[in-house]
């Protein structure tokens, strides 16, 4: 698939001064870090040894999470947990066994033709990514998150079958944005991220679809909130060697969870508002790991906030490249001529 990573407007030359610094970094993190089989098993996280382990810092001093951190190691991982394991939040040695042996399945099954149909991915010990509430369950909806949820219109929405204009999919349909927090989940393909630092800011690029987090930690105020965005404004902040990042002023088109995203809730989309909020976590507990957090509230629309965490593995030769999404989009077309074609020849069925 074709993809590549997206110059950026005003701090473009910082970007691009990080970018050409990106190949001495790279080959220093291969030189140090162990690169980890396509596929492999992600093990539980180590929270006793992250204790001890001090990060490496960029040259003004602060953590360095720098690097190709792929979520490729938890396509096999749903975000919403089965309810058979109820609270436990990691698999038995019998059950990871089980599940690496479907990873294998599943890899073997996609990768097989001219032509692989989703990247590798091995098996982890996590239950889900969702972590809170503590059954793994995301939360219910308040009655105006029913309401809106009647409104939403997408290909991923469950039970929707009349596509007759562009407003009848949803910004990830129609390759405007995957929004957040599904930007920072997993996907079946095309799941990279590569975190630049530079003094002052912390750049995540992702790959789908496209886009790059752009995060002063400056200490700067958010942007007046009757600015509103796609991917919201978010503010860093360093305490010790965690970056707290508090994302708001969304623009709440997106929606906050969608199927796209493996084990996601059945009805296909969740929606969201202006007034969602959004706080991560990023610690680096080892060379290849940086421990991952994300909790997400919208009481207008939710019941209860949630959170999600899971491990980030660091891959120095997973390749990025352009994800040209809106170029070769003839899915809206499609589905807009098929939908009025079902419509204009729908027969009775025979009794």
């Amino acid at each position: 698939m074709i993809k590549r990573v997206l110059a950026l407007g005003g701090i473009s030359i910082g970007i691009g001064m990080m970018v050409c610094s990106a190949p001495e970094a790279a080959a220093q993190q291969r030189a140090t870090t162990p690169t980890p089989q396509r596929g492999a098993a992600t093990a539980a996280p180590q929270r006793a040894g992250a204790k001890s382990f001090t990060p490496p810092k960029t040259p003004w001093g602060e953590p360095d999470l720098q690097g190709m951190w792929p979520l490729n190691h938890l396509i096999s991982t749903p975000f919403q947990r089965q309810e058979r394991y109820g609270t436990r939040r990691f698999l038995t040695e019998d059950e990871f066994a089980a599940a690496e042996k479907s990873a294998q399945d599943r890899n073997s099954r996609f990768e097989s033709g001219a032509i692989p149909q989703a990247d590798s991915g091995g098996a982890s010990r996590l239950t889900s990514l969702l972590s809170d509430p503590p059954n793994g369950r995301f939360p219910a909806l308040t009655p105006k998150g029913k309401e809106l949820f009647e409104k939403m219109r997408g290909s991923y929405k469950r039970g929707q079958t009349v596509f007759d204009t562009p407003e009848d999919f949803d910004t990830w349909d129609r390759c405007i944005t995957r929004g957040l927090p599904v930007s920072m989940l997993t996907r079946n393909y095309n799941v990279g991220l590569r975190v630049m630092q530079s003094p002052g800011y912390v750049v995540i690029l992702l790959e789908m679809a496209h886009e790059a987090r752009i995060i002063p930690t400056d200490g700067r105020p958010f942007i007046d909130p009757s600015i509103k965005q796609y991917l919201g404004e978010s503010r860093g902040r360093w305490e010790g060697n965690t970056l707290v990042v508090e994302t708001k002023n969304f623009n709440g088109k997106p929606a906050m969870t969608n199927a796209g995203v493996p084990g996601s809730p059945p009805e296909g989309l969740t929606p969201a508002t202006e007034n969602l909020r959004m706080v991560e976590r990023f610690t680096r507990t080892a060379n290849d790991t940086v421990e991952y957090k994300m909790t997400v509230e919208d009481p207008e629309v939710l019941t209860s906030p949630w959170s999600a965490e899971f491990p980030w593995k660091l891959d120095p030769e997973y390749g990025m490249y352009e994800y040209a999404c809106h170029e070769g989009n003839t899915a809206i077309r499609n589905y807009i001529e098929t939908s009025r074609f079902e419509r204009a020849n729908n027969k009775p069925a025979a009794k």
